[in-house]
């Protein structure tokens, strides 16, 4: 059946070949795994590898105020990046495109070791998120395109495995190098590992596979960038905590809403549009993406406000606090890896999502309702449990998707979903804090005063209230994060009915 762009929109590939690569001939696993881990290593740790080097950052150069735009600035560029090496490298080769966003990465980071101020480091950082948001896409359409069928799974497994440890190595290393060698050393430490990422990809096989037609779609990168630039700051301006802050973050949403109509307009006129809607209103691939979008906001809703539940409410040590999310990150790795592997011997797809999350969202409701009774132990055991769970997500998204999708189009499918999971990870870490903030408004204002204070890492000396008042105070912040939890448990169990009313339950 071809839509009237006259691109194909059947579902499923034949069986014997996935993107050209018949399964007798596939290439051995030493030679792929390691050309599509390391770029999806280097673009996570990008991401989070700055985070311990901020205050460094803003000490040398003065400017504290806007130290959040060196995070913010990666964010917005890498998602803007995804959809456009997705559709080019379906047009011009994905291992051909992935030789460029490397580039584009240490160039990037060669820029980032050298900028001076705050306004240049952030300029180096919307470059490298550039290169970035295509080493994630292309490492995830490669799997599609070199590796067949059932294995697929298998392989997004490793991956999602790979962007665990990344995510858990980045502070780590940021820090140790920033105190040993400088916060240029966390930019210059990116540039061996991509020449090696670029010697490792120059190994991935030259698959003949179909190519879609490339036609540039200027319109469509315009209004998709203002929706993606001001939807992101809207949503930053969100978790900010701060009354001063909603008109500026309500006429962001504004304009994000406008351009998002927009751009559907112009995407449904377009003979080759940047974003895939005749892709998007497949069930099998709408389904999917809607999923990764809820977990993206179950997961780091989850790591963004369990720390500062621990914190503020039980009074946690930073360490006590990021042990506990050693657990997560450990059962995540695993669960994609069990999961890749199950799928890659059953066939069965949706079925583990839908087990993982209904498991996954009642440790969430556990921690929600007696979090207090808990000792540290056991939140640390239902934390791996939710990690264990959580991790039977993100590799069953991306094979479901890339199947219904078709070997000629697996940029675009990857695409779509690292786009849908950030956008559902801002989305939902924002409105987690709205509902925070507006629990604590409503039942005490003085708590919520506090509660902000402590966020913002404000000094809250002779700012509690008096002693019989502050165990009150407590009671409020504490009753504010059962609600959050509950609101992170309804992410996934939005994810729970995504996957279950998903078409496509087996490859």
């Amino acid at each position: 059946m071809l839509n009237k762009q006259g691109q194909s929109e059947t579902p499923v590939e034949a069986p014997t070949q996935r993107a050209g690569v018949p399964e007798s001939t596939r290439p051995p696993f030493l030679t792929i795994f390691p050309s599509i881990m390391l770029p999806m290593f280097l673009a996570v740790v990008d991401q989070t590898i700055v985070a311990t080097a901020l205050p460094a950052i803003a000490a040398a150069t003065g400017e504290v105020e806007r130290a959040s735009w060196i995070v913010v600035s990666y964010l917005i560029a890498a998602t803007i990046a995804a959809p456009i090496y997705g559709r080019l490298g379906d047009s011009f080769g994905r291992r051909r495109l992935m030789f460029v966003a490397l580039g584009v990465s240490i160039t990037a980071s060669l820029l980032c070791a050298a900028s001076p101020t705050v306004e240049m480091l952030t300029l180096a950082r919307i470059l490298q998120g550039l290169g970035g948001g295509g080493l994630m896409t292309l490492s995830q359409a490669l799997v599609g395109e070199a590796i067949p069928p059932r294995e697929r799974a298998r392989y997004q497994g490793y991956l999602a495995a790979v962007a665990v440890c990344a995510n858990t190595f980045g502070p780590v290393a940021g820090g140790y190098l920033t105190e040993h060698f400088g916060w240029q050393s966390i930019f210059l430490v990116n540039v061996p590992i991509g020449f090696i990422a670029f010697g490792l990809t120059m190994r991935l096989p030259v698959v003949t596979a179909p190519r879609l037609e490339w036609r540039a779609d200027p319109g469509g990168f315009v209004l998709f960038t203002i929706f993606i630039v001001t939807t992101l700051l809207a949503l930053e301006q969100a978790q900010r905590a701060n009354l001063n802050a909603l008109p500026l973050g309500a006429a962001l949403f504004a304009a994000g809403v406008i351009s998002l109509l927009l751009l559907i307009r112009q995407e449904n006129r377009t003979p080759s549009p940047l974003i895939p809607l005749n892709l998007l209103r497949q069930p099998a691939i709408w389904h999917s993406d809607a999923l990764a979008a809820f977990h993206g906001a179950a997961l780091v809703s989850l790591i963004t406000f369990m720390p500062i539940y621990l914190h503020v409410v039980r009074g946690e040590s930073p360490s006590t606090t990021g042990l506990l999310l050693v657990p997560l990150t450990i059962g995540i790795g695993t669960g994609s890896l069990m999961t890749g592997r199950l799928v890659s011997r059953t066939g069965m797809t949706t079925a583990f999502p839908v087990a993982g999350l209904t498991a996954a969202t009642v440790c969430i409701v556990i921690i929600a309702l007696w979090a207090p009774l808990l000792s540290i132990a056991a939140l640390g055991v239902l934390m791996l449990l939710i990690g264990l769970f959580m991790g039977t997500v993100m590799g069953v998204v991306q094979v479901t998707v890339q199947s219904a999708a078709g070997a000629a189009r697996l940029g675009e499918a990857a695409a779509t979903v690292q786009f849908s999971r950030s956008i559902g990870a801002g989305f939902g870490t924002a409105l987690v804090a709205s509902v925070l903030f507006a629990v604590l408004a409503i039942r005490n204002p003085d708590a919520a005063r506090v509660f902000a204070e402590i966020v913002q890492h404000r000094s809250i000396a002779g700012g509690l209230p008096s002693a019989p008042a502050s165990g009150a105070v407590m009671a409020d912040i504490q009753a504010a994060f059962r609600m959050a939890f509950l609101m992170i448990a309804a992410f996934t169990a939005g994810g729970f009915l995504m996957a279950i009313t998903n078409p496509m339950r087996r490859l």
